[in-house]
């Protein structure tokens, strides 16, 4: 299938390492030019220049996400440089673990900070060139915003937010033919994940506990396969799929997990 993404401009929040990563990889393939806003150089110089050697665009920028001026400057350096904008994968943040208990309101507010806001930030400052190219919008969310975890409340409450804002914007934006859809990971083994992981005192005993919970093979689910997802909807393939929350989890979320399979 020909997703129509030669030399579409797609600007990844986070496509440093992980999903984003991921994503970028994909959107390479299918002849985009992914553009990673990101504050960890090493990985995303080291992703960037993987993907110009086997011939393909792409472009980094070092960026606080946390700085609503830095992402303004940001997006108007691609449209100078690029001068136009496709598509916007909003994908960066990070499960810290801010509780109600164990943290407190300042880490709290930290926390959207670091998981929000710059979803709110990016998507404003790409509508005006999204409005020109009847782009799409792509938001990173979690099953934590459906199903709880216990002791992260800065994060659960951003992917809810982030649930939230994606039917608000593909209402919002329906005018402009800008479409806005949401993936819900679960459990995927990203970098992030696997530092988690290594922290339990038997790390290969814990892995094994959630993958027997995860009904559709009991695995995890890769990187490639939340990166196709998110290609797709990207994609003018589906043109007519907005508003939609996509759960990519090998049915985690929705399936009996005591099912004996």
């Amino acid at each position: 299938m020909d997703l129509g993404l030669n030399k579409k401009v797609i600007i990844i929040s986070g496509g440093a390492r992980g999903i984003g990563a991921a994503i970028a990889r994909t959107l390479s393939g299918e002849g985009a030019v992914p553009v990673i806003f990101d504050k960890l150089s090493d990985p995303a110089e080291l992703l960037i220049n993987q993907l110009k050697s086997m011939g393909f665009e792409a472009h980094f920028l070092q960026i606080d996400l946390s700085l609503t001026a830095s992402i303004q400057d940001a997006v108007k350096n691609i449209v100078e440089k690029y001068g136009a904008i496709h598509g916007l994968v909003n994908n960066a943040g990070i499960n810290d673990s801010i509780g109600l208990e164990g943290g407190d309101p300042e880490a709290f507010r930290d926390s959207l900070s670091k998981n929000l806001f710059h979803y709110y930030d990016l998507t404003h400052f790409c509508i005006p060139e999204l409005k020109k190219s009847s782009g799409s919008i792509l938001n990173i969310a979690s099953k934590v915003a459906l199903t709880g975890q216990g002791g992260t409340s800065g994060y659960a409450a951003s992917k809810g937010a982030q649930l939230a804002l994606t039917r608000e914007w593909a209402v919002e934006l329906l005018k402009y033919n800008i479409r806005v859809n949401a993936i819900l990971p679960a459990e995927v083994m990203t970098p992030l994940y696997e530092n988690w992981i290594k922290a339990f005192d038997d790390p290969d005993k814990k892995l094994n506990e959630i993958q027997q919970n995860i009904p559709l093979g009991k695995r995890m689910t890769t990187v490639e396969e939340i990166a196709s997802m998110a290609a797709y909807l990207i994609s003018d393939q589906a043109s007519h799929i907005t508003g939609q929350q996509i759960h990519v989890d090998g049915g985690y979320v929705h399936l009996d997990r005591s099912l004996d399979t």
